[in-house]
């Protein structure tokens, strides 16, 4: 094979001209963070009251985690690249007929939370792919056990023979159905004809959706109703039903309409039984609280808190997941040595994305131990502000083109092309499956609906399966946190296995926004437990990390593992200053002091930084505003109750589990979102907090703010304190809108509003009492 670093090349890679002003500026900030401990430093040593001690050493800690936090960012500005792709070179060094066969992961666990019309059209734009059908997969794994599910993927078995061949003949970029006919398509009779067929298609599956079952009329042929009539058995549940995997597209059989064979489209809703204690979606569901159920059965009372205080440790050991299982059903099935992962919700904008993955994997020394190729997760339908600050650019854009200039970017949990061999074991210590069937080197010579397959591939995905094995440890995706794929890359690198980020001009995959604050909130509080439980133990970055990957290596996955504890450093800034000036007491230096100077640097460097990476990332100033906002309001809210809740867990005190986030777009909340206007309307613990800080600001602000600059006269003293409360004021904006000025279902609730505002009278009794001792 010809190389590609001759002409004509597969790719090419160009290292960023900023990592060294990026360098020179972290030298300089740190000396200004060491010299900011220094002064903190000299005033516990010199404090006059038990009081002031307190609230100096409380502002000490805040700094000491702001500026852990910060050093673990740095590591992602040392040596950014960028790469880019020539897929039109490929032919040229891989015939078509050699590109090797992919299988295809989509997995989906509630079709109400989860529309399955949404599902489909994920499905068929990646079997539309500009890749030799004969060549790929699609796996739809639903762990909700659902026949709205299945009769959706039916009616799109028998769509995607239209569908196929005419994105093939028309050569469209669009090949999702949805994305397809909402833009300026060509409108001729055959393309008006197809979306009648699409339309058709999706009113029947909304319309089973809504009713909740697939009744007789919707029903086309006896091989569906007997497809269907397992969901119907007399102990079928969500939670207690056996295997059910069913080719609905064969490769070697079935053609399109053109007579082109179709890829393979294999529904697969893995065994779960009452008295297992693996009912739960991958990486989620209260994982250890159910397997506690098996131990207290099993084991006296000691042993079980034994293996409650080691939570973290268990659920890392004994994770199980149906992507797992999806593994070695596709194993057995099809095997073939590429998987790519997707959310159900992220559609394939690019069909030549499979090539681009082809341009690194065909050349051996693009990256040696090549174990993945990441995509950034990128979202269609963000308003123009981006309130939620729902783009993450850091984590999905910025970041990883740090990490592609280490040893390569964390999986994020969609658009990640693996390499299957990167599943058992590390470069050097290959794991060997329990059955050489599994091997990623195994090749199937049994056609795929052979019944000796489809017997071994029930076998390999039943519940128990994994007992005693090294599934969810040495072999598949690395379970037991909430946060599987964050701790799944995170384990590959330290096995020593290297990733590259992909990044083409045109997204590769684009997925659903979240609409309301609420489902935003709740994704990050169980983000955050996830990470914690990554952090805090035996695999924690600040050990495992380090002696594995290297120091640079860890504190890049430590910026995530410790997402959590920002909670700290942000609440205690929400509140402590406020307070304190409300009361008259200064805490920080006047303006004539030098040590002014430190933190105005600190934070005009610090968010200006920030605000350059992100305008270089092709961001504009205003989503960066959002994506601060949001940093903030994340602080004292989801960072909050995610790291109480981590801690809670931790004491053996059971929590609510996971929830699915959801997909479903209410008409008015995508009104309001489209018009960049804040989604409360729920009431939560977490718009209490934000709630309780955006009042307590505003009183401080224009309280305690007026009387220290125009009646003391004292703006010199407190300047550092007005301008904190101010600057909460102002991203707090949205929320007194929600409190006090609107009317729509979306706004605050007036409860929740009562409530914040007692407490804050109430906190503010409790400061005045404690502040004057």
């Amino acid at each position: 094979m010809a190389s590609a670093t001759t002409n004509p090349r597969l790719h090419s890679l160009r290292r960023l001209r900023r990592r060294l002003p990026n360098r020179v500026f972290a030298a300089v900030y740190t000396f200004v963070i060491l010299a900011l401990f220094y002064h903190h430093a000299l005033t516990l040593l010199h404090f006059t009251t038990f009081t002031t001690f307190c609230i100096s050493l409380t502002m000490f800690v805040s700094d000491i985690i702001l500026a852990y936090m910060w050093s673990t960012t740095q590591s992602y500005r040392m040596n950014p690249v960028t790469r880019q792709e020539f897929p039109e070179n490929l032919e040229k060094f891989l015939d078509r007929k050699d590109f090797p066969a992919m299988d295809i992961f989509i997995c989906t666990a509630d079709p109400y939370k989860e529309p399955p019309i949404n599902v489909v059209n994920t499905a068929l734009s990646v079997m539309a792919y500009d890749y030799p059908t004969e060549k790929l997969s699609v796996y739809l794994s639903d762990d909700g056990g659902s026949e709205l599910t299945l009769f959706a993927f039916m009616e799109a078995a028998e769509f995607a023979r239209i569908w196929l061949p005419f994105c093939r003949e028309s050569n469209i970029i669009e090949r999702c159905p949805d994305a397809y006919f909402s833009s300026n398509y060509a409108q001729n009779p055959k393309t008006l004809e197809i979306k009648g067929m699409y339309e058709n298609m999706k009113i029947r599956v909304e319309n089973v959706v809504e009713k909740g079952k697939v009744s007789n009329e919707y029903i086309s042929s006896e091989l569906q109703s007997q497809l269907l009539s397992q969901y119907r058995a007399k102990d079928f549940t969500r939670q207690n039903h056996p295997s059910i995997i069913q080719v609905l597209l064969n490769a070697n059989k079935d053609k399109d309409n053109k007579g082109q064979p179709m890829p393979n489209l294999v529904y697969v809703s893995r065994e779960k039984r009452r008295t297992s204690p693996h009912q739960f979606k991958a990486g989620a569901l209260n994982a250890l609280d159910k397997r506690i159920e098996t131990i207290k059965m099993s084991i006296n009372v000691l042993l079980y808190y034994l293996f409650y205080y080691k939570c973290v440790e268990f659920r890392l050991m004994l994770g199980i997941s149906c992507f797992a299982m999806k593994i070695r059903v596709s194993g057995i099935m099809t095997n073939a040595p590429i998987i790519l992962t997707l959310d159900c919700d992220m559609y394939s904008n690019d069909p030549l994305t499979p090539q681009r993955v082809l341009c690194y994997i065909s050349d051996k020394s693009s990256r040696p131990n090549l174990g993945y190729i990441q995509f950034p997760q990128l979202y269609h339908g963000l308003n123009k502000a981006d309130i939620y600050a729902s783009e993450y650019k850091g984590l999905f854009q910025i970041n990883p083109a740090g990490m592609d200039g280490l040893s390569g970017p964390n999986y994020v949990g969609t658009g990640c092309f693996f390499l299957r061999r990167t599943f058992f074991g590390g470069p050097s210590s290959p794991a060997q499956p329990e059955i050489p069937e599994l091997s990623p080197n195994y090749i199937v010579s049994k056609p795929i609906m052979d019944q000796k397959i489809l017997d071994q591939a029930h076998h390999v995905s039943g519940c128990n399966y994994e007992n005693l094995t090294n599934w969810g440890s040495k072999m598949g995706l690395k379970y037991g946190s909430l946060v599987e794929d964050y701790y799944t890359g995170y384990r590959l690198q330290c096995e020593g296995w290297k990733s590259i980020f992909c990044d083409p001009k045109r997204p590769a995959f684009l997925g659903d926004v979240p609409i309301t604050l609420i489902d935003v909130l709740n994704q990050n509080k169980r983000w955050d437990i996830g990470l914690l439980e990554v952090g805090f133990s035996k695999y924690s970055t600040l050990t495992y990390g380090i002696r594995t990957a290297g120091i640079l290596v860890a504190q890049a996955f430590g910026q995530y593992a410790f997402w959590g504890i920002w909670c700290f450093p942000i609440t205690f800034y929400a509140f402590i200053p406020s307070l304190t000036l409300l009361y008259g007491i200064p805490i920080f230096p006047k303006v004539s002091d030098p040590w002014f100077l430190a933190y105005i640097f600190l934070f005009l460097g610090a968010n200006g930084k920030d605000c350059l990476d992100f305008v270089l990332a092709k961001g504009t100033f205003r989503r960066w505003w959002s994506d601060q906002r949001m940093w903030h309001m994340r602080g004292v809210s989801s960072h909050l109750f995610g790291s109480i809740e981590f801690i809670t867990k931790r004491l053996g005190i059971s929590t609510q589990g996971f929830n699915v986030t959801s997909k479903v777009m209410d008409d008015e909340q995508s009104k309001r979102y489209d018009q960049g206007i804040f989604e409360f309307g729920v009431e939560s613990p977490m718009f209490v907090t934000l709630a309780m800080a955006a009042t307590l600001n505003l009183m401080a602000f224009f309280c305690g703010g007026i009387v220290q600059i125009f009646k003391e006269r004292n703006l010199e003293v407190f300047f550092v304190q007005v301008f904190i409360a101010g600057f909460a004021v102002l991203n707090c904006l949205p929320i007194y809108e929600a409190m006090f000025f609107r009317s729509d279902k979306g706004r605050m609730p007036t409860r929740t509003t009562i409530i914040s505002t007692l407490l804050v009278g109430g906190l503010c009794a409790a400061s005045s009492f404690i502040l004057k001792m």
